[in-house]
């Protein structure tokens, strides 16, 4: 799956084109190198996320096209 479809399905940023955005500004890392929004995203890859002096690390758990609110939390595990 794509990455920035991946952190918008697993709710990490809200809409895609907010997560195409940082991804081409390299705000986004996957397995820490700097990821574009096309960059495939496997079970078991390590995402970090910059917005401001904030940084979001996660492990992704999961890949699915779709997924309730709900449940989109086991998606990803913080780390």
């Amino acid at each position: 799956m794509r990455l920035d479809k991946y952190l918008k399905v697993s709710r990490l940023i809200k809409r895609r084109t907010v997560a195409n955005e940082a991804c081409d500004a390299g705000r986004v890392t996957v397995n820490g190198k700097v990821a574009k929004a096309g960059t495939e995203v496997k079970v078991g890859d390590k995402i970090s996320i910059s917005f401001g002096n904030k940084e979001t690390n996660v492990e992704v758990l999961a890949i699915q096209e779709t997924i309730h609110k709900e449940d989109a939390s086991e998606m990803f595990r913080y780390i």
